[in-house]
């Protein structure tokens, strides 16, 4: 992976570089060159290939850089931030980063390519190379993981403002942890979270906080997705700096953990509820199989789902809970 990872460093600069040139600096063969590019094309990579000229990164692509991500982020922001080029889960590496005494209590890795990125319940998240953002934060909260609640919708209402200030517009977050982005044609997805505690109820836990953003993706790869999506440099209509979004992501989570470990997700509740992209309309729970209708009312102040129904106020917490926009009736 040595060379794979010196040949995109040289294709990072946006000029056409020809397979001799790359195989003289690399002390390997065009064809070799090739059959590198190849893979790196199979892992989502946009690359352009131009006789005569030779290869670069489709314009657009940009890689991670860990210095530039460092030197941006919101003064105060106290945090560890490593960038890899492949690694199996963001989730899965900073679990395994070993803690030193005195260091600060938040890591962060960003990774280029994921081979086993997971989502909400125990879906793949795609994350084709140079296209997303992939990170994961670690954080250590000594008040117990059952004063947690309302961690994912915080976490979610974090990354609508960090994509924000970075341009985006129209977003919305959908109950318990995506970020979405509304247009006339309806909503389609932009973001995923996914939150994973280990430790102790009432002492010292561990939490992981999983992060996926469409950058800049092809049309093809966002049609591959299982539902409609969009991706940032569409909803700005300009090229957007993955090292950008990545600072500001960062910035955003750290600044609302720090709060949230004070006030918890009441804090946060009003806020979230102003972009909650089903507020007042009728939905469908689909609470482990079984299906109920009603009119969604917002969050409680631990970020339950509030359903008005027939049956009266129904409150709907985590675990295999989903939900949708009713498009008929159906027996609640």
């Amino acid at each position: 992976m040595e060379n794979t990872e010196k040949l995109l460093k040289l294709l990072s600069d946006g000029r056409f570089h020809s397979g001799e040139a790359l195989g003289s600096t690399l002390g390997i063969s065009r064809a070799a060159i090739w059959k590198q590019l190849q893979t790196l094309t199979a892992l989502g990579l946009q690359v352009d290939s131009v006789k005569g000229k030779g290869y670069r990164l489709h314009r657009g692509v940009e890689l991670l850089d860990q210095d530039r991500i460092v030197a941006a982020l919101e003064p105060g922001t106290n945090v560890a931030v490593h960038t890899c080029w492949q690694t199996t889960s963001t989730n899965d590496w900073v679990r395994s980063f070993p803690i030193r005494q005195n260091m600060t209590s938040k890591v962060a890795c960003l990774a280029e390519y994921q081979s086993s990125g997971r989502g909400r319940r125990g879906r793949a998240w795609q994350n084709p190379l140079g296209a997303t953002i992939s990170l994961s934060l670690r954080w250590f909260y000594r008040a117990g993981s059952a004063s947690l609640e309302g961690l994912s919708l915080a976490v979610g209402l974090a990354v609508l403002r960090a994509l924000e200030r970075c341009g985006g517009q129209n977003l919305k977050l959908k109950w318990p942890n995506d970020v979405l982005w509304q247009s006339a044609a309806g909503l389609h997805k932009l973001s995923g979270i996914l939150l994973e505690l280990h430790g102790d109820p009432t002492g010292e836990c561990e939490v992981i906080i999983g992060v996926g953003i469409n950058i800049a993706l092809s049309q093809a790869q966002l049609d591959s997705i299982d539902q409609p999506a969009m991706d940032m440099q569409q909803i700005c209509g300009k090229t957007v700096s993955r090292n950008q979004v990545a600072s500001a992501l960062i910035s955003q989570l750290c600044q609302m953990l720090d709060v949230f470990s004070e006030h918890g997700f009441a804090h946060f509740k009003a806020q979230w509820q102003r972009c909650d992209a089903f507020a007042g309309q009728e939905i469908v729970v689909d609470a482990s199989g079984r299906k109920i209708v009603g009119v969604a009312a917002g969050v409680n102040d631990g970020g339950g789902l509030l359903l008005n129904t027939h049956q009266g106020i129904m409150v709907f917490n985590g675990g295999e809970v989903s939900l949708k926009v009713a498009h008929k009736k159906m027996e609640s």
